[in-house]
């Protein structure tokens, strides 16, 4: 159910006049106006649709307003639906009172006003929209959660992997040439290509360290910045994946932002080419960046496959982990995020602002900060 999506209201009285007046008065709400002439008849609707508000007369034959909503109210899945009472006879202060004990939410007495019957049932079915809303994004926060566990566990085992397959393997072979080095007496030959030997699997092991320690956080995004660390990246991508990357910032000697800034924008963008490279099926990808003083605009577009229209509308079920991260980095900087079809490919728009604190002291440090090459 989106934020615009309709929900049903169960009108319930045996005098189909008075059906049609509810009806009259509540068409203007824009909802499913469902009527009922008897309490079984309402008690059939209930057990097939989902009812947000349940408007009834309490005077009625066979199975009165009372009795109806004493049932209504034993059902598990009716517990917590809007029930009002409308009554031309029972007005009387105990039974008000006998229509609250049986679950209701408002007493109404006849004449009923059309604005104020209006602003209630409106009350009401907008809070059974937020509450199902609310148990939706639960669910998908809940969704999330584990798929994050899952992701963490598979990130983990991916660095003991490497950590066992290729640093240990080089530490493992350099102790085998070293207990070969003391064991036994060498020409001093055979020495050197020994020493040789354990001097490149020691760079080896070194260039191993260096490339996990640079994807888990690369060093150049605080040393120089975003501009120089984003290179890096996307070389290293361009490489290890084979799709073509380009990458446009502006301005050209772009300056440092605060470290947090900078280390989203740069988790962001690694996120969006992660998903071309997995989801894509793209030979192209395109980055830009650029700064203004009130804001910072990020792009990410691919010529792949594009995306569906759940998935560029961020339907709950629809996104996974990935989407879902980067666009919760981007609410908690107080930005925008969108995805759309660019026909090739898809596109991933961003505007996140600067905040005014911090622009006069990003100024001061653009001034003092070396350009890029």
């Amino acid at each position: 159910m989106s934020a615009h999506e309709k929900v049903n209201i169960l009108m319930v009285d045996d005098q189909p006049a008075k059906l049609l007046s509810y009806e009259a008065i509540l068409s203007e709400l824009g909802e499913n106006l469902i009527k009922a002439s008897s309490g079984r008849e309402a008690l059939e609707h209930l057990l097939k649709i989902d009812v947000a508000v349940v408007l009834m007369d309490v005077s009625m034959p066979d199975l009165d307003g009372f009795e109806l909503a004493e049932i209504i109210r034993q059902h598990p899945r009716f517990q917590k639906t809007a029930i009002i009472f409308i009554s031309a006879v029972h007005l009387t202060d105990l039974d008000r009172l006998k229509g609250y004990q049986r679950g209701a939410v408002d007493y109404l007495s006849v004449p009923v006003v059309p604005e104020l019957l209006r602003a209630k049932v409106s009350i009401f079915a907008e809070l059974h929209r937020k509450t199902w809303q609310l148990e939706m994004l639960n669910r998908e926060l809940r969704r999330l959660s584990s798929s994050l566990i899952v992701t963490q566990d598979e990130e983990r085992r991916r660095i003991a992997r490497e950590l066992h397959d290729g640093l240990g393997q080089e530490l493992a072979a350099i102790k085998m040439i070293m207990d070969g080095i003391l064991q036994q007496r060498q020409p001093p030959e055979l020495k050197d290509r020994a020493a040789a030997e354990i001097n490149a699997l020691i760079d080896r092991a070194i260039q191993q360290v260096r490339s996990m320690s640079h994807l888990l956080h690369p060093p150049l995004l605080d040393e120089i910045g975003l501009y120089s660390a984003l290179q890096w990246y996307l070389e290293g991508l361009s490489k290890r994946s084979g799709i073509e990357t380009s990458m446009d910032i502006q301005p050209a000697d772009f300056p440092r932002l605060q470290p947090d800034l900078e280390t989203a924008i740069f988790r962001i963008i690694q996120e969006a080419l992660t998903n071309v490279f997995r989801h894509s099926g793209a030979a192209k990808a395109w980055v830009t960046v650029e700064k203004t003083e009130m804001h910072v605009s990020l792009s990410v577009r691919d010529d792949g496959k594009g995306i569906s229209e759940h998935i560029s509308q961020f339907q709950i079920g629809s996104i996974g982990v990935g989407i879902a991260g980067m666009r919760q980095r981007v609410k908690e900087l107080g930005g925008d995020m969108r995805m759309r079809n660019s026909r090739p490919g898809t596109a991933v728009e961003i505007v996140i602002p600067i905040p005014v604190s911090s622009r006069s002291a990003l100024s001061n440090v653009a001034q003092s900060a070396p350009q890029n090459a």
